[in-house]
């Protein structure tokens, strides 16, 4: 009997050790990382676009001119990147119309979704400058999901310094829901940017 009466004890106090642990192994990597530094991008020289085209072969390219976001680095020496992309202040080359149209309710929607947010998984720094895949999670249109851009390999001894990031992915407008203009352009839409980055000022 005494060993019966126990059993129920052990495993209450095993149940209370899990939840006491729970919040600390619960977050990912990137959640309890300590950051030691900052930087944020130059407006100088940083430029966030994308491109689609039309199922007639013609290319429809717009920028995001209004951005915010940084590179944290990490207390391991890796890197994280975010990126806030404003919707509402999309602009589509050469076109009123179809940048209108590029805010409105049949594609980025900015009225109900205002951003557009990027964060990193945490990577090595060394990736700026060899080149290769970022991963990270993409949130869009209410909808988030893991994507993955690619980074070009550097052309100067400190990128992001002395020349530009430069990366960019494709991702597909059903995973988001973006289903307007269907009949006349294609689902894939390619993100670009070119960075270059400086100090973040401290508030």
């Amino acid at each position: 009997m005494a060993v019966r009466e126990r059993t129920p004890r052990i495993a209450c106090l095993l149940l209370l050790c899990l939840l006491a642990l729970w919040p600390a192994w619960a977050q990912g990597p990137a959640d309890v990382a300590e950051v030691t530094g900052k930087r944020s991008f130059d407006p100088a020289y940083t430029r966030f676009g994308f491109e689609l085209r039309t199922r007639w072969g013609q290319r429809v390219s717009g920028v995001f001119p209004q951005y915010e976001g940084e590179v944290s680095t990490l207390a391991d020496g890796r890197h994280r990147v975010r990126i806030v992309l404003r919707t509402a202040e999309v602009i589509v080359a050469g076109s009123d119309r179809y940048t209108a149209l590029a805010r409105g309710p049949s594609f980025f929607d900015a009225q109900r979704y205002p951003y557009i947010e990027f964060v990193s998984d945490p990577h090595p720094d060394t990736l700026i400058q060899t080149g290769g895949r970022m991963r990270g999670r993409l949130s869009m249109h209410g909808v988030t999901r893991m994507e993955t851009f690619y980074l070009s390999d550097a052309n100067c001894e400190r990128p992001g310094t002395d020349c530009d990031v430069l990366a960019s992915g494709s991702i597909s407008r059903d995973d988001y829901g973006l289903d307007g203009w269907q009949f006349a352009l294609v689902d894939r839409v390619r993100f670009m940017l070119r960075v270059r980055l400086v100090e973040a000022t401290t508030p």
